[in-house]
């Protein structure tokens, strides 16, 4: 054999070596027997404009709405590992869930209610792991402005989530808020009511 043919044999080889990894990867990142620290990146991306985009109501709640799979659910539970109660499904109830939708955003996104502060969320701590069909993942929920204190921080559970990969990127497929110990209502419409109410004035500190 000559060098000639050698080298030509030798690019080949690696050539086919390298197809090959790629394919593997590939392969491995859409079954769910790995994910690669893209995914990772993209994932965490999603999670993190989650709080900005339903604390704005931003493209009245549609934006909120499109970080989910056309048929998504997002739910509540009291406790980690359950069902949990599902309060929407589809991207029009999601981006109601994100304080808008067809109608714009609610008013206490646009107008100021009197006696109530404005909560914005915190998501931290998040844990991803890889799944047959995607990725699940776990983080904790901060609250910063809760029970009329502007100062007030307060834990309130965390997310369970199961997140898969689209032509349009990563998206969540579900989302389930898990407050341990929590009373949920069974419906948004109930929730909505508890959240209109007037939060009590803090005490003034002496």
């Amino acid at each position: 054999m000559t060098m000639r043919r050698l080298g030509v044999l030798l690019a080949l080889c690696t050539g086919v070596a390298v197809l090959s990894f790629v394919y593997a990867q590939n392969a491995a990142s859409q079954s769910g027997g790995r994910l690669t620290p893209q995914d990772y990146i993209e994932i965490q991306q999603l999670t993190a404009g989650y709080p900005y985009k339903i604390d704005k109501c931003t493209n009245s709640g549609y934006d909120y709405a499109d970080q989910y799979t056309e048929d998504a659910t997002f739910g509540v539970s009291s406790e980690w590992g359950t069902p949990g109660k599902i309060w929407f499904r589809g991207r029009e109830e999601l981006a109601k869930a994100g304080g808008g939708g067809k109608g714009g955003c609610k008013s206490m996104w646009t107008t100021p209610v009197p006696g109530r502060v404005v909560t914005h969320h915190i998501v931290t701590s998040q844990y991803i792991t890889p799944t047959a069909t995607g990725a699940s993942g776990k983080s904790t929920l901060m609250a910063l402005g809760v029970h009329g204190d502007p100062t007030a921080i307060e834990w309130q559970g965390g997310y369970a989530d199961t997140y898969v990969k689209t032509p349009k990127g990563w998206k969540f497929k579900s989302r389930l808020h898990c407050w341990p110990g929590h009373d949920w209502p069974n419906t948004a419409a109930e929730q909505a009511a508890l959240m209109a109410r007037p939060e009590p004035t803090p005490a003034k500190q002496p």
